[in-house]
């Protein structure tokens, strides 16, 4: 891949960044797919992305392996498996300015989906240790117990990420809304979405190379930029109990919208 010294720089801003998300504000790396959309082809960006996310989701996993919500997770697979087949149907016939437009178009709907979040109020239930009474059963509606409007937002929301998650890597903000929602602690949210995605993630890796995504140069590429994950992930660790989040989140929303204006626009 013919890549400038300046976007190499942004694409291992950008593998730092996914780290960070991963131990610290999940969903964060929002910006990442959108550096890595515009540096590189849209559609191949996609499959030199996965690889990265999957270590950065190692981490996660390593760092809050202990903090999931099996039940959650049991009754979310099932739809997301539906969404990641439809988004592997969708990238078959999917050229590169399609797949530069979807991202964009998502990147924008996630942009205001996180600002319909915060406007309210549904991001503070994650926000300090006040919530711990809130037990990772609740978390998850009851478990046995869930109503069908709970089934029937998990399958919503299961099959979106999915979709999303397939075709530009982009369900990190659509499975942290569907968390914050359903109550989640910082601790039982980061374990729960940390365990989601390596699944997810990993799943993904037949798709992504039966539709070309993933070859021989993208992995030389991914061999040079996941280096960066690990520092990123450590300062996501230190940072993770004094981050200013709705600081944070605001950086989060300007930068995703101003990169799916530019894939647009492009």
């Amino acid at each position: 891949m013919d890549i400038s010294w300046w976007g190499f720089a942004a694409l291992a801003a950008a593998a730092a960044l996914v780290g960070f998300s991963k131990t610290a504000v999940s969903g964060a790396n929002t910006v990442s797919l959108a550096v890595f959309a515009a540096v590189l082809p849209a559609r191949e960006s996609t499959g030199v992305l996965l690889p990265i996310l999957i270590v950065g989701d190692v981490v996660a996993v390593l760092t809050y392996r202990r903090h999931a919500h099996w039940p959650t997770l049991w009754r979310l697979f099932p739809a997301v498996a539906a969404g990641v087949v439809a988004g592997t149907v969708f990238l078959l016939w999917a050229d590169d300015a399609a797949v530069r437009t979807s991202i964009g178009a998502i990147l924008l709907l996630m942009a205001g989906v996180t600002i319909w979040r915060r406007r309210y109020g549904a991001d503070s239930a994650d926000s300090s240790e006040s919530a711990a009474e809130k037990t990772e059963a609740a978390a998850g509606e009851g478990g046995s117990r869930a109503s069908s409007a709970g089934r029937v937002k998990a399958r919503s929301y299961g099959v979106l990420g999915g979709f999303t998650t397939m075709v530009a890597n982009a369900g990190g903000p659509v499975m942290s809304l569907y968390l914050l929602s359903a109550g989640f602690r910082k601790l039982g949210f980061l374990g729960t979405s940390a365990w989601f995605f390596l699944i997810v993630n990993t799943s993904k890796l037949p798709f992504s190379v039966g539709l070309g995504l993933i070859d021989g140069r993208s992995l030389l590429l991914d061999a040079a930029l996941v280096l960066f994950v690990f520092p990123g992930a450590l300062i996501g660790k230190a940072c993770v109990d004094r981050i200013d989040q709705r600081l944070f989140e605001r950086l989060v929303i300007g930068a995703t919208v101003l990169g799916g204006l530019q894939l647009l626009l492009r």
